[in-house]
């Protein structure tokens, strides 16, 4: 593992939805977490790559070179990087059983926590009913998601102006639409039934880009959330504890406050297992 004196040593960190590739993806605070942040396994748990985006309009900066470096770094280092496909970038799926250099690639695991617990760990597209059976509702969805991303900027602006704190229209459109869509496909539930048909306590999962802790039929259901918006992760210490935490430490683009220096060194805890 890389060794500085100000970096947070886990067991385990599972992370989603970076989409590099992809102008809102928020490689440069990744990138910064992964400076401050090191584990035995690291789980990318889909959506690594947007390869949607990089088929339209190619958008690959410095940044986005960051943290494949970094990553790749770790693993000649020790770290064990295991690269989950997701939707976006389904085409790694291909690739199935890939090892070179302590990384791996595959659609779905299993990990065991320090404690003996079991968790599935999957993108979870597989569950999803738009993603499966209408992918041009799901292109739309992010066509349309692109545009309310654009629309924070000026919203935060506005809300500045009367004194107000930052506020995501993208993450709370976004959220809506998942919420309604999950309402009729049963996401969460589909995949804690898929947790317990392979023997696991729990599942680990990404895609809708809303991070969370809950039990769904006795079956812990984790999302890491996403890098566009929530930089959000799941972290495992060394005796097993799974625990969510949120990253503050770069302050957010287009129009979002800046956090204050006392702000910027804290990892809120979002929840814990």
């Amino acid at each position: 593992m890389l060794d500085r004196p100000d970096t947070r040593y886990f067991r385990t960190l599972f992370l989603s939805d970076l989409h590099l590739g992809a102008k809102a993806s928020q490689a440069e605070a990744f990138a910064d977490f992964l400076r401050h942040h090191d584990a035995e396994t690291i789980y990318l748990v889909g959506d690594f790559f947007d390869g949607w985006r990089l088929q339209r309009d190619w958008h690959w900066p410095k940044s986005h070179s960051d943290v494949v470096m970094l990553l790749l770094a770790k693993a000649r280092a020790g770290t064990k990087i295991v690269l989950l496909p997701g939707n976006h970038d389904s085409f790694l799926r291909e690739f199935e059983g890939f090892q070179f250099n302590n990384v791996t690639i595959t659609d779905r695991i299993v990990h065991e926590t320090a404690d003996g617990q079991r968790f599935l760990v999957i993108h979870g597209d597989q569950f999803d009913s738009v993603a499966q059976h209408a992918p041009w509702l799901a292109g739309l969805g992010d066509l349309a998601y692109r545009g309310a991303l654009s629309l924070n900027g000026v919203i935060n602006r506005v809300r500045r102006h009367y004194g107000l704190g930052p506020w995501s229209f993208s993450a709370w459109a976004k959220h809506k639409v998942k919420m309604m869509v999950n309402e009729a496909s049963d996401f969460e539930e589909l995949l804690a039934a898929e947790a317990r048909r392979v023997g696991a306590d729990g599942v680990i999962c990404g895609h809708i880009h809303h991070a969370g802790m809950q039990d769904f039929l006795g079956i812990r259901y984790i999302n890491t959330g996403d890098w566009v918006e929530s930089r959000t992760a799941v972290t495992e210490d060394v005796h097993g504890r799974l625990e969510l935490v949120e990253w503050d430490g770069v302050p957010e683009e287009a129009g979002i406050e800046t956090p204050t220096e006392a702000e910027a060194d804290q990892e809120p805890r979002l929840a814990t297992w």
